[in-house]
């Protein structure tokens, strides 16, 4: 038996009752589903106001989300470590320049010259090397790079993430919580003869009293609008159908049409059934069994999510949309984002398979994703994106976190990590350059201990002082 607030710790079906099940934690969506006899549920759903009677027909690792945390494991024993590019110069560097400063005191000798100048020739090619500078490039970089992305909400893990960052031409996005604000959203109110205030007026003097999504988007809704919310008597919540109140001595339904009212006349269905195929929810607002109006809500996108998109696109980055939801609403959102490439209906493990065609295709896939449904596909990925305020899953299977929800840091994430793999390079460039130079000079005796030591000194201050040079990084629009 489950009741009202439970978690549910095991996959079945429902043998008696119904209710409102929050499946959120496993399909990332935030409008809790109904579920009554017949009906399948998962895991680490928690119910609502219903008491539930399910049969239970998975346990342990065979629950979905057993399955979803094995395909994070998965994914991550499947990627190979990174061999850092530092170590395989210095695998050649130092055990040539040792080499050299034999030669040299070998060549001096050879030539005639005394033992006192072979070996001082032979001491400025050791001085003159710069192990030091080739050190210090890569973690100068590193923290630089890292601390400023820090400052500025991106949490970079290490430089296996810049490596594969610096390559990335796919960004897939989860739609809620990643795209959108992660909660519903009043669209448009309309009214059957009924002012249209009037509609939301009576709707949300009901939903004051209910802790649904739904109905805090229209309380929400009407407060934004000034309106004055009456109070509501004799409130009832009917299980996956509405709810239901008598406002100013009137019956007020607010729910499913069948809910609402019998006396629902074709054109009112045309309407609803138009509003729904843009991608809203249809919510019915009756007041004595007389249909009154129609109020439509929509998980609406980030402030920042459209010029995220055109930022990304504007590098040349292809973009797809992944998510469980509907493909009526995916696809409003994509549409209104400027995202063609748009899968919706999709379960993690569909996610996962569609990640590794697009790798099998030569791609260098981005997942960004906040809910555990995403993190077996943020894990299958080159690069794993987590949203802050995801689960602790989400952002245990990501390479880079994004401390803001915010999605132009992914733009951001990708430039910081390409700025700092630049950086790397340069110094690696610099400190390789100066021992090309000056350590022909030195075994050619054009330099003596002295001047090698303030050469040597002086490549190690360039590196680090480039490294610096990251410290004036921001994010695109931000000064």
């Amino acid at each position: 038996t489950l009741r009202p607030g439970e978690k549910l710790a095991v996959d079945g079906v429902v043998i008696q009752g119904s209710s409102e099940l929050d499946e959120s934690l496993l399909t990332g969506e935030p409008v809790p589903v109904s579920r009554a006899t017949g009906d399948n549920v998962i895991a680490g759903s928690v119910n609502g106001n219903g008491a539930l009677h399910v049969r239970v027909e998975k346990i342990g690792q065979d629950t979905t989300l057993a399955r979803i945390g094995a395909l994070v494991e998965q994914a991550q024993m499947g990627r190979a470590p990174v061999q850092r590019l530092v170590d395989r110069i210095a695998q050649v560097f130092v055990p040539a320049v040792l080499l050299l400063a034999i030669v040299t005191c070998a060549g001096w000798l050879l030539a005639g010259a005394g033992f006192e100048k072979a070996l001082v020739a032979s001491i400025s090619v050791l001085v003159i090397a710069c192990p030091c500078a080739l050190g210090l490039a890569t973690p100068t970089a590193l923290v630089a790079g890292t601390g400023v992305a820090a400052k500025h909400g991106i949490l970079i893990r290490n430089i296996s993430a810049l490596e594969r960052a610096v390559k990335i031409d796919t960004v897939v996005f989860d739609k809620t919580g990643t795209l959108t604000m992660g909660h519903p959203k009043v669209a448009s109110v309309t009214g059957f003869q009924t002012p249209e205030e009037h509609v939301l007026q009576l709707a949300a003097s009901v939903q004051t009293q209910s802790e649904h999504p739904i109905g805090r988007a229209i309380v929400e809704a009407a407060g934004e609008k000034g309106i004055a919310i009456p109070p509501c008597a004799d409130f009832h919540a009917v299980t996956g159908q509405g709810v239901v109140g008598v406002v100013e001595n009137a019956t007020i339904h607010v729910g499913r049409q069948a809910f609402a009212s019998d006396a629902v006349e074709p054109a009112m269905v045309q309407t609803a059934e138009e509003i729904a195929a843009r991608g809203n929810t249809v919510v019915w607002v009756s007041s004595d069994g007389k249909p009154v109006g129609l109020i439509a809500l929509l998980d609406k996108p980030r402030e920042d999510a459209a010029s995220a998109v055109a930022t990304l696109k504007s590098k040349g980055i292809t973009m797809a949309l992944f998510t469980g939801d509907n493909a009526e609403t995916a696809g409003l959102i994509a549409t209104e984002l400027g995202i063609e490439d748009v899968s919706a209906g999709m379960l993690p493990d569909q996610k996962v398979m569609k990640i590794r065609k697009l790798l099998r295709d030569g791609r260098h896939v981005a997942m960004v994703g906040d809910g555990v449904n995403d993190a077996p596909a943020l894990s299958a990925a080159h690069l794993g994106i987590a949203m802050s305020g995801g689960a602790d899953v989400t952002l245990e299977s990501a390479d880079i976190t994004l401390m803001r929800p915010r999605p132009s840091l992914v733009a951001a994430a990708l430039d910081i990590a390409g700025a700092t793999d630049r950086k790397i390079r340069q110094n690696l460039f610099w400190a390789f350059g100066y021992n090309v130079i000056c350590l022909p000079l030195a075994a050619f005796g054009y330099l003596n201990p002295a001047i090698a030591g303030a050469a040597m000194a002086f490549s190690s201050v360039s590196v680090v002082s480039n490294s610096l040079l990251l410290k004036r990084w921001n994010p695109e629009g931000e000064i």
